[in-house]
């Protein structure tokens, strides 16, 4: 995954140093300088707060540069991030660009999509492909199995669970994009 070309031009488009950008991620700016220089991944949690300090999808950090009307994302060709403490994988389906981005979740046992919930400024709706999961809203938490869905705003705290010993699988559709 190569973001730094495209996470040096945000910056630089809100007149923000690494220094800045530093101070609103809590992230070091050396940090910072060598994910802008390609020469370290960042996390999942690091794209999180880059993606908020600069007011923008998660995934736009990691998007193609493409805006064609109709876009076929093979299997093989999906972008992948992945966070190693949660055991979570996502694999974007949709383009990446447009109004609707469509995510494949995979969660590992007995793992969560992050420490604490956390809200950003869309709607959600998580489909279960197989297992169980566990969607926490708003201190609420909800079952879903194989083929159930839930949907919510996305302003409400919320992650998921998976509270099992078996990975489970999900899509997540979101809009717009900003995750």
């Amino acid at each position: 995954m190569r973001i730094g070309e495209g996470l040096r031009e945000l910056r630089q488009t809100r007149n923000m140093t690494l220094k800045d950008l530093a101070e609103a991620t809590g992230l070091s700016a050396a940090m910072l300088s060598q994910v802008e220089r390609d020469r370290t991944d960042p996390s999942l949690e690091t794209l999180r707060r880059l993606a908020k300090a600069l007011d923008v999808p998660v995934f736009s950090l990691l998007r193609d540069r493409d805006n064609d009307a109709v876009a076929v994302v093979r299997r093989d060709d999906r972008m992948l991030i992945r966070s190693p403490h949660s055991h979570t994988t996502y694999a974007r389906v949709s383009p990446g660009q447009g109004r609707l981005e469509l995510l494949e979740g995979t969660l590992g046992p007995w793992g969560a999509t992050s420490q604490e919930p956390w809200s950003h400024p869309s709607e959600e709706c998580a489909v279960v492909l197989s297992g169980t999961l566990i969607v926490e809203v708003a201190d609420e938490r909800y079952e879903l199995h194989a083929s159930d869905s839930c949907y919510f705003d996305s302003r409400l705290p919320h992650r998921y669970l998976n509270m099992t010993d078996a990975a489970v699988s999900f899509l997540i559709a979101i809009t717009p994009p900003s995750y």
